[in-house]
């Protein structure tokens, strides 16, 4: 469906019973709402699962830049009000892990669990971010591709992982990439996200080197009581590498009783 949001429309997925409590999955960098394709069935027997294209992806507007993690949790805040839901779990992979820290922080009172996947407080070094915006601005997404793909998977992956992933990437706008990548140097949610006292789990691949288990870690301890998970045999994005393991972390954390 497509959404009129302030400044901008958003293209969001919705699939499950619209009677089951709401449920919002936010895709990594690079990607969009498919990234939890193999995930979506079998939360969709519990929830009606929602998968907005963040700012600059997917099918959502590409705006021009700049963009902050905390202007992208905006759009999907409105998102929500446009369909008129009020409390829900936020599981974000990624940026998405970022963005789902910083709308926790905005709108406390709406978000009644968080899943934080392959994600941080902060994303160093900075300069690795700016230097893949301008190198996307400057020759396109095939550019970073390889680099890229080679920190989201491990060399053991299944090649219909890498194909998708592949795809996702180079479907991706340049100039949303390259400001959602700004928008990630830009980023230090330590002071926020300690003041949160939700219910969280926070999980990692074990082999993410992007964001890798120290940083999962110091996560895990900014949230009081928060829950760590590793997703084995996977690096940077378990939702394609690993799929069972990521759907049945998510299905163990996420009831519709307790979220």
């Amino acid at each position: 469906m497509r959404l009129d949001l302030p400044g901008i429309t958003m293209h969001l997925r919705a699939i499950g019973p619209q009677d089951a409590p709401p449920l919002l999955l936010l895709h990594s960098l690079g990607t969009d709402g498919r990234v939890w394709q193999p995930q979506v069935e079998a939360l969709a027997g519990r929830f009606r699962v929602l998968r907005p294209d963040l700012r600059g992806h997917g099918l959502t507007d590409v705006t021009p830049g700049p963009y902050t993690i905390e202007g992208m949790a905006r759009d999907v805040l409105h998102a929500l009000d446009a369909l008129g839901i009020h409390r829900l779990p936020v599981v974000g992979l990624s940026i998405g892990g970022m963005i789902a820290q910083s709308l926790a922080h905005q709108a406390p009172g709406r978000v009644t669990a968080l899943v934080l996947c392959d994600t941080a407080l902060a994303i160093p070094p900075a300069a690795l971010w700016r230097e893949r915006a301008a190198t996307v601005r400057a020759h396109g997404m095939a550019a970073i591709a390889d680099a890229v793909l080679a920190r989201w998977l491990t060399p053991a992956a299944a090649p219909e992982a890498v194909a998708s992933l592949r795809a996702m990437l180079l479907g991706t706008d340049p100039e949303g990439y390259a400001a959602a990548a700004e928008a990630i140097a830009a980023a230090d949610l330590t002071a926020t996200t300690r003041a949160l006292r939700h219910r969280a789990l926070v999980l990692v691949g074990d082999h993410d080197t992007a964001t890798p288990l120290a940083a999962a870690e110091r996560l895990r301890d900014a949230i009081p009581g928060a829950y760590l998970g590793l997703v084995l045999g996977a690096a940077h994005i378990p939702t394609l590498e690993q799929p069972r393991r990521m759907t049945e972390a998510l299905l163990g954390f996420l009831n519709p009783a307790t979220v």
